[in-house]
């Protein structure tokens, strides 16, 4: 990308990139806020009482070890929540340790001699500790809140993949997409980010620090108050660019008026997932007037599910395949109807959801290899690998390698099993396979990128996988509320075939067009939308 191309880039998502900034910052600034009104505390107690210093401060570094996704993960499970909740926690928690160490190390580093002169001039043990071990302590105070505000800010990318927003919701897309520029467009401000509030508590710790008497008819005074406000500047600034409402397509679609409803979609993390959004939320928006927030890449298949069922999303689509053996648990049914007619029941049954009708695609699994290596050694069905597994390296994404659906139930199926298995995410996967760094992946059929790379998918000869049809699903609650949904949306029944979706999903991987430009041109080429 040219400079003046990625100079173009960045203005024509000026607006997202502010909201997001703002959202970075409210993230960072709430957490921070909170870890020091925990923190603090928590150290002067350990200053305080010996006999609870080593337990407070072995908990709060058992925390620190816990890997940023793993406690995202907990917390999911344990607020059944997704978006700023588990965020702030997760947060506030990586925050606690240095603000809590450099508080106990600062009251504990007072010398006893100015100790002993406080006392020797009549100072209560109240007075002494208020008037002297607490300031003396502040500079180690305040170097322990910018450790954990920058690392606040570095951890914080991390979160949109739970759905909180922020810069680290352009990385997770460029990542899903290989798209560098999306990659950076996360990376470089949540960097300047960093550096800013580095500076920014390096200077109120500058303005805090007594003023020499030659200094006071100076300048100083007047930059010694300036640099105190500069953390408030800045998460004012953050506030400002969090409530600024820009005009976001691939987030929130704005209300005509009509109505003052907000319907939540939510996406998986992968590219046919962000385009079906699109086209629902389009749909929605401009045939029932009602407003659409659409949350895009909110992680796998159990988190999008779980964020249905506890109301935090309202919609979002699934497939009969993944429903029928990741979320029911039940055995592989390979007639289409079938698996459809049994996901309906049950998840009205149990989670009181409503599949829509199917868009028309089926997008099953498909065990693929290099189209040359398929010609060479006469791979046209999976069990053709049988000979040779132990000799292949494959690829699978996280939800395959697990899912009943995925490698454990494949090995059962067919009986063996590949040599070397690795995860590897979606974005990478078909590059990988191409280069020869894999020699086997768990393709999509409907992803663009298996003939752009001269892939070839291999006959589920055993009938492995399920029929992996693609339909909305709708808390029951919200169809009821708003039944005009349904008949919004219908127009999508039985509209996309299996090579219209893959195409789709080309335009996005390969050509790097956005989700919502695929989406939008698609729906007009149908007479859906209006230009």
């Amino acid at each position: 990308m040219t400079q003046f191309a990625w100079i173009t880039f960045v203005c024509d998502r000026s607006s997202e990139l502010w909201l997001r900034t703002g959202e970075h910052v409210v993230l960072t600034g709430v957490s921070t806020s909170l870890a020091i009104a925990i923190a603090v505390p928590l150290g002067i107690i350990a200053s305080r009482y010996a006999w609870l210093r080593s337990p407070l401060l072995g908990i709060i570094g058992i925390l620190q070890t816990i890997p940023s996704l793993a406690m995202l993960a907990i917390l999911l499970a344990l607020t059944g929540k997704i978006g700023v909740l588990p965020a702030i926690i997760a947060l506030t928690l990586y925050a606690l340790l240095p603000i809590a160490r450099n508080t106990l190390t600062g009251l504990e580093g007072v010398a006893p001699d100015v100790i002993e002169a406080a006392r020797g001039i009549g100072m209560t043990k109240k007075q002494q500790f208020l008037m002297v071990r607490i300031p003396l302590a502040v500079p180690y105070i305040i170097a322990g809140i910018r450790t954990a505000a920058v690392v606040g800010v570095g951890i914080a990318t991390l979160v949109a993949f739970i759905g909180a927003g922020g810069l680290g919701q352009f990385i997770n897309r460029g990542l899903a997409l290989s798209n560098t520029s999306l990659i950076l467009l996360g990376a470089i401000p949540a960097a300047i980010l960093a550096l800013i509030v580095d500076f920014s508590i390096a200077a109120v710790q500058w303005g805090m620090k007594p003023i020499r008497l030659s200094d006071r008819g100076t300048f100083v005074p007047i930059l010694r108050k300036l640099a105190l406000i500069q953390p408030l500047a800045l998460i004012m600034l953050g506030i400002f660019a969090f409530f600024a409402e820009p005009t976001i397509s691939s987030y929130s679609v704005q209300d005509d008026g009509r109505k003052t409803d907000t319907i939540r979609i939510g996406t998986k993390r992968f590219s046919e997932q962000f385009i079906l959004g699109e086209m629902i939320s389009k749909l929605i928006r401009s045939r029932t007037g009602l407003k659409v927030e659409l949350l895009s890449n909110l992680g796998g298949t159990m988190i999008c599910h779980g964020a249905l069922i506890h109301g935090e999303i309202d919609m979002y689509v699934e497939y009969t395949g993944t429903a029928l053996t990741a979320i029911l648990k039940h055995q592989t049914v390979t007639d289409p109807k079938k698996a459809y007619d049994i996901v309906s029941k049950e998840y009205k049954k149990r989670f009181d959801v409503a599949w829509l009708q199917p868009f028309g695609f089926n997008n099953a699994y498909s065990i693929t290899v290099r189209k040359s290596d398929a010609e060479k050694n006469g791979w046209n069905k999976i069990s053709d690998l049988a000979a040779i597994a132990k000799n292949l390296r494959a690829g699978w994404t996280a939800e395959f390698s697990e899912r009943p659906d995925g490698y454990p139930g494949l090995q059962k199926a067919y009986g063996f099993s590949f040599g070397e298995v690795v995860d590897v995410d979606p974005a990478i996967m078909y590059q990988a396979v191409a280069k020869g760094e894999l020699d086997v992946i768990c393709a999509y059929t409907t992803d663009g990128r298996i003939p752009a790379y001269n892939l070839k998918p291999l006959k589920d000869d055993k009938h492995f996988f399920p029929p992996y049809y693609a339909a909305p699903i709708i808390r029951s609650d919200i169809l009821h509320k708003h039944p005009e949904i349904r008949e919004a949306l219908s127009p999508l029944t039985g509209l996309l075939d299996d090579a219209t979706m893959q195409e789709l999903n080309f335009q996005v991987d390969e050509k790097q067009r956005t989700a919502n430009e695929v989406a939008q041109d698609f729906l007009i080429s149908k007479g859906l939308l209006k230009e």
